[in-house]
């Protein structure tokens, strides 16, 4: 490999890192700036939907447009979806609760089924975000395809499961990673893994 090759490796290599950097703090400022109730939801499809384009091959998009723009489109569709499915949440802990504390007195049936329940709720979430930043459907859709999607792709639902929990590990050892790739490299590792599922769908129905 000659200088100029080394150099051009470094200037992508470069732009990545700064890419990825500025993704992360688009995520946290738009959090906030939703008071956090209001804006992790968008927030996140939004950095989910320039990893999108970035993992079309559109590398030079601006990240501020483009990301504000998603963000503002799909405020209401992505607080509906992620406040239904953290209810969904809420009930399943209160629940293992329940069951925590009453042990010795239920069937075995009952914590398989729970166990079994929130292993499908655990798919629906993996895949609902990376839907609704690529496809326009009514929340109830989403949540539909994920399951149908996140069931028969499994091999695919573990792998963004892995993403997500290699990502948190490095960030609980790192901390100063947070704020700056965490959610970045989380959203696009989730978004590759997802459109090789949804290109696949796409010329299906082409």
């Amino acid at each position: 490999m000659d200088g100029k090759q080394i150099v051009t490796s470094l200037d992508r290599i470069l732009h990545w890192i700064i890419r990825l950097g500025v993704l992360s703090g688009l995520w946290f400022l738009f959090s906030f700036l939703g008071v956090l109730v209001a804006g992790v939801f968008p927030a996140t499809v939004a950095a989910l939907g320039v990893s999108r384009e970035w993992v079309k091959g559109n590398h030079e998009i601006h990240i501020w447009k483009t990301y504000k723009k998603i963000y503002r489109q799909e405020f209401v569709g992505a607080n509906i979806l992620g406040w239904i499915l953290s209810i969904g949440g809420a009930l399943l802990y209160i629940n293992y609760r329940v069951m925590a504390n009453t042990a010795d007195e239920i069937l075995f049936i009952i914590p398989f089924a729970f166990y079994l329940i929130l292993f499908f709720y655990s798919i629906i979430v993996l895949w609902s975000f990376p839907l609704l930043a690529h496809y326009q459907a009514p929340w109830h859709q989403h949540i539909k395809n994920a399951f149908i999607i996140g069931i028969s792709k499994i091999h695919y639902s573990i792998f963004i499961g892995m993403v997500i929990f290699i990502v948190s590990y490095v960030s609980l050892e790192l901390p100063a990673f947070i704020p700056f790739f965490s959610i970045s490299i989380a959203a696009t590792g989730c978004m590759w893994f997802s459109m090789q599922v949804f290109k696949k769908v796409d010329n299906r129905h082409s």
